[in-house]
């Protein structure tokens, strides 16, 4: 039997304002993909792979999940000596939750009682994603858990705060000139690193209140005007929260996105914003007219991943 495919995941909207408590929309992606398998580990990619279940497995087992969640370790250990991988395209460092894909698949598979996403209450959604951010915690040191939620459910998921998400649904992509799409910045980007400079910046009390006063307003209206199909105040936010982030989320942005995000918002033909924790990885881009932006940013790699 094969295993099934667990997607990636991109932030549409609340990175870093999430630990703060401001709204969040994470949505599945398709494009990148991963799951367990058996080889030979004749490959140095499927060799390499299995060794880090080994030391993953060695930090599971040291966990103490409760016991609605708790993981068959002894099976996943023996699979691991079996020749057990995880074969993923997605790329790491990019902000599009490649751990989470992982956490999510042994989640699936050893989990001594069994859950339907489809089923999940809202409560256990809150459990689930809690014992999400322990497993993840090996990767980022602290994890909110809701990367592999979303890569879990494979649903968009909105997160209302702190402590309450729910699954919600986006609407319906149509071929219209407006796209949202992801840029390479041609550096991956490491989470850990970028969190702290978060965290250092949150001791100042002008970014605090700058970041609870403008940030979260922006980002929650956004979130709001998105799911509606509202676009006229959803741009109108968007280049707010565009615009703030070119101003204090400095540190975050690649040096080769510069320009770009600058030159977005002076032309008005699209917006940028980080996708994830940002220093590298993809950037998100929104625009009204795609084939101006395309033209504009002619030079960088990009995937367009919703039409409207």
């Amino acid at each position: 039997m094969t295993n099934p495919l667990f997607y990636a995941k991109i932030i549409l909207f609340g990175e870093y304002g999430m630990i703060e408590d401001s709204q969040g929309l994470v949505v599945p992606y398709s494009f990148y993909k991963g799951t367990l398998k058996f080889s030979d580990l004749s490959s140095e990619f499927e060799l390499k792979s299995n060794r880090h279940l080994q030391k993953y497995s060695d930090f599971l087992a040291a966990l103490n999940l409760s016991d609605d969640f708790k993981l068959d370790i002894e099976r996943f250990k023996n699979d691991i000596t079996s020749g057990l991988f995880f074969d993923s395209n997605i790329p790491q460092g990019y902000g599009v939750g490649s751990s989470g894909a992982l956490v999510a698949a042994i989640f699936e598979k050893y989990a001594i009682s069994k859950l339907d996403p489809e089923q999940i209450s809202k409560d256990n959604l809150k459990k689930l994603k809690n014992v999400f951010g322990e497993m993840e915690s090996y990767f980022h040191g602290k994890s909110s858990g809701m990367d592999p939620l979303i890569c879990y459910m494979n649903l968009p998921i909105l997160i209302e705060n702190r402590e309450n998400l729910d699954r919600v649904s986006i609407p319906e992509g149509e071929e219209g000139k407006g796209a949202i799409f992801l840029i390479d910045s041609g550096i991956t980007g490491e989470t850990g690193p970028m969190i702290q400079i978060f965290f250092e910046k949150m001791k100042t009390e002008g970014f605090r209140k700058t970041l609870k006063e403008e940030f979260i307003r922006y980002n929650n209206a956004c979130i709001e005007s998105f799911l509606k199909k509202d676009m006229n105040p959803f741009f109108r936010n968007l280049k707010k929260l565009s615009h703030w982030a070119y101003e204090h989320f400095r540190p975050m942005i690649p040096e080769s996105i510069f320009n770009i995000w600058k030159k977005g918002l002076d032309s008005n033909a699209y917006y940028l914003k980080l996708c994830g924790s940002g220093g590298g990885g993809y950037i998100l881009g929104f625009t009204k007219d795609y084939a101006k932006a395309e033209k504009m940013l002619d030079g960088f790699q990009k995937e367009v991943i919703y039409r409207f």
